[in-house]
């Protein structure tokens, strides 16, 4: 089969495009360098849908990248409880600073000093470029590497130097230097909407005659994907500790799982839970152990089992990493979704089936 040429290959995308392409996104009206960065952010990892309301709540707190730069992280960090991958949300925040403080609130023009920018890589700076700036540069997240693995066969992981640099000359190849944003728009929507991971729509391509996986019965085969294997389980507990009904929380470090979010204190199990609450000064009362919930991250999974008990006397003087929430007033801070699912409960205690045999 001849090989599709790259004239032929942008004039196929583009006219699907016109047809079938995604155009009323919230970030696609009246574009601008920092709400496409937002999204492309926010889009890492997480589907469209999930994506456009966290979008919208973010755009109208911090409507510039000012407003960004200047917000406080706990603010930022509540905006995107439940969003997952919060090293996305401080690598926002970070790089709004270094906007403000270095290119006077403007985005750079250069590729290499956008990718500077904390968080922002090369797919990312050249959408930002493209669909921000109107300027020729190249994309490759995981909807074009999928379209460019199926129509030529590459072979390897697409995480492998190799590979990534295959994929990268064909990107280059096919890019236009007119209608850039639109073409790259178009690939980011054929494989999101057509070119899918499981059961594409081939019939509706607009490559399909050229796409070398499709004339070859071998498309569940590309992208090609590392063995899966099991990931790690390991088991946590952590203490719902109640005072006049509010409960402790502490402040993760800024490295490490959580970073800079609001947490249950984690702790030992129930056993040993009393003994360890007395090392911190806190006489706690009965102890609950509350159904255990699990939570994957991208590499394992934890086993999380809250432990609810009381204050007994006293109180705690709380720090700048310990607040006593109150889920009736809630402050705006950063929440991993376990823990704000736990706090919810809380709040339902009533509804809460509790085990038999508390510990004290």
């Amino acid at each position: 089969m001849t090989a599709i040429t790259p004239p032929s290959f942008r004039k196929a995308i583009l006219s699907w495009f016109d047809q079938h392409g995604r155009t009323t996104l919230p970030w696609q009206q009246q574009a601008t360098p920092y709400q496409v960065w937002v999204s492309e952010i926010m889009l890492q990892q997480t589907q469209v849908n999930t994506v456009i309301p966290y979008f919208e709540r973010f755009m109208s707190h911090f409507p510039t990248v000012y407003a960004l730069a200047t917000a406080d992280l706990d603010t930022v960090l509540h905006l995107w409880t439940g969003l997952g991958y919060y090293a996305r949300a401080r690598n926002l925040h970070k790089s709004a600073k270094l906007l403000v403080d270095e290119f006077a609130g403007e985005f750079p023009t250069t590729l290499e000093e956008m990718m500077h920018l904390p968080g922002i890589g090369r797919s990312t700076a050249g959408a930002i470029l493209s669909l921000g700036l109107g300027q020729r540069a190249t994309i490759l997240d995981g909807n074009v590497k999928r379209v460019l693995s199926r129509v030529h066969t590459v072979a390897g992981i697409s995480t492998s130097s190799a590979t990534l640099n295959e994929l990268w000359q064909l990107a280059e190849r096919y890019t236009p230097s007119e209608r850039v944003a639109a073409y790259n728009q178009a690939m980011m929507d054929l494989g999101a909407l057509i070119c899918t991971r499981s059961k594409p729509a081939c019939n509706d391509c607009p490559i399909q005659r050229k796409c070398l996986a499709f004339q070859s019965d071998r498309i569940a085969e590309f992208p090609q994907r590392k063995a899966s294997k099991a990931i790690p389980e390991y088991k946590i507990f952590v203490l719902m500790l109640e005072h006049q009904q509010h409960i402790l929380l502490e402040k993760r470090p800024a490295a490490g799982i959580w970073g800079n979010l609001w947490s249950l204190p984690e702790c030992p199990d129930a056993k040993q839970l009393t003994r360890w609450c007395k090392q911190r000064g806190w006489s706690i009362g009965p102890i609950t152990p509350w159904p255990t919930i699990s939570h994957t991250f991208s590499h394992f999974r934890w086993y999380i089992t809250p432990l609810y008990a009381s204050l007994l006397k006293g109180g705690i003087t709380t720090t700048a990493e310990q607040i006593w929430y109150n889920i009736h007033k809630p402050a705006t801070i950063g929440l991993a979704a376990p823990i704000k699912q736990l706090l919810q409960q809380w709040s339902e205690h009533t509804t809460i089936p509790q085990r038999k045999g508390a510990t004290s």
